[in-house]
């Protein structure tokens, strides 16, 4: 049964390390991503983003004020989805993450300095870690099935075929 809990990369790692290395491995290929925030009107609004995996965790850091740290901000919610390249090719396959972002506060700075010392961001910023809720990839097998593999906090990851 599926809960609405949010869990940190580290646990995802954990519960499924071969789909999180397939994952980590399709985000390390390209600097940029595409996020998907909630605008106050709740209409989506699509942005490029850099995105990290430190100490367990998947992070977004964003510049003051930026709108989809805003958006954020009302709504936590978001999608994000691994930059697929140039051509058609997709190695490792098309890999998406849902969940809720969690702003990291000011005076966390403990938090804020272990993340600014492995990124070296442009002073101010935005930190937030993330929740994830479903983590999923798509990939073609042999040429002949497109194969789907879902995961969400609390279940195992779900995979299926068709031709």
């Amino acid at each position: 049964m599926s809960t609405d809990t949010g869990t940190n990369w580290a646990a995802f790692t954990a519960a499924e390390p071969e789909l999180a290395k397939t994952v980590e491995e399709r985000f390390a290929a390209y600097t940029h991503h595409v996020l998907a925030t909630l605008r106050k009107d709740g209409s989506p609004r699509t942005t490029g983003l850099e995105v990290r995996f430190l100490n367990g965790e998947l992070w977004f850091g964003m510049m003051p004020d930026s709108l989809k740290a805003l958006d954020l901000r009302c709504d936590p919610r978001f999608a994000l989805q691994a930059n697929p390249g140039e051509g058609t090719g997709m190695g490792g396959g098309d890999v998406r993450i849902s969940g809720r972002a969690v702003e990291i506060a000011d005076d966390d700075t403990e938090t804020r300095a272990r993340y600014a010392e492995k990124v070296e961001p442009p002073e101010p910023f935005h930190l937030f870690r993330t929740e994830l809720t479903e983590v999923v990839r798509t990939y073609v097998e042999d040429e002949k099935y497109l194969v789907v593999q879902v995961w969400k906090p609390g279940e195992p990851v779900r995979t299926l075929k068709r031709t």
